[in-house]
């Protein structure tokens, strides 16, 4: 199914569910907060630059995968210089194992020579520099800044997209009117963590094919899972 089809069909049925009332979001992170209260990223970094380089290699791929594939690269080169040097065919040859990697190979390249040129190779903060980078989008920007700066961002990955649709928290037929919406929607003292915890909730609890609903601690602030019947 196409992205475009996706993102329709979710916004229709969230006309069905209505959107979540203000106390109802209040409740919702707050028990999300209480069962996780230090949220992080599952992909793993221990620099700025790192962490850009994994979300960028991140994209149609799983955190494992990139864990995996970034474990080798990173133990051979993990300044935007090193990859340089390293050069495309052996940093390709390091993250085969990852979908689009001879694509993600060139981006990252691309990515260092003007973090090295223009940057003094550190990764900038703002987002238009951040979106400046080559095989960057606004949502990887959104995971640095929030990750690396500390900026209550919200990436909308496919995980927030299902689950911000799906509960009624911020409704949206595009990731961008959704980030919109959970930038209005979401009260500020959660803001800083806000995509960690739905992210997490859409990978293990709230799932595209098989939402876990029975089992879910805000099911009765979600606009679907409150119309469930209780089990037996």
């Amino acid at each position: 199914m196409s992205s475009a089809t996706t993102s329709s069909n979710a916004a229709t049925s969230t006309a069905a569910i209505g959107r979540m009332k203000p106390a109802d979001i209040q409740t919702f992170f707050a028990t999300l907060r209480a069962a996780n209260p230090q949220p992080a990223s599952e992909l793993a970094y221990t620099s700025v630059f790192e962490l850009l380089a994994a979300v960028l290699l991140s994209a149609q791929a799983t955190d494992v995968s990139v864990n995996k594939a970034t474990r080798r690269l990173f133990l051979v080169a993990n300044t935007p210089q090193a990859l340089i040097d390293l050069g495309e065919p052996a940093v390709a040859e390091h993250i085969k194992t990852i979908g689009l990697f001879r694509n993600k190979a060139r981006h990252l390249l691309q990515t260092c020579r003007i973090l090295v040129a223009q940057h003094g190779g550190t990764v900038p903060r703002s987002r238009a520099a951040l979106e400046a980078l080559p095989g960057v989008g606004r949502k990887t920007a959104n995971v640095v800044r929030n990750v690396a700066f500390g900026e209550p961002t919200n990436a909308v990955d496919t995980h927030v997209f299902r689950v911000s649709n799906r509960t009624g928290l911020a409704p949206g037929r595009t990731p961008l009117a959704v980030e919109l919406q959970l930038d209005a929607r979401v009260p500020p003292a959660y803001r800083q963590d806000a995509h960690h915890w739905l992210i997490l909730h859409g990978r293990y609890v709230c799932t595209a094919r098989s939402p876990r609903c029975s089992t879910c601690t805000v099911r009765l602030q979600c606009g679907t899972g409150r119309r469930l019947k209780p089990a037996p």
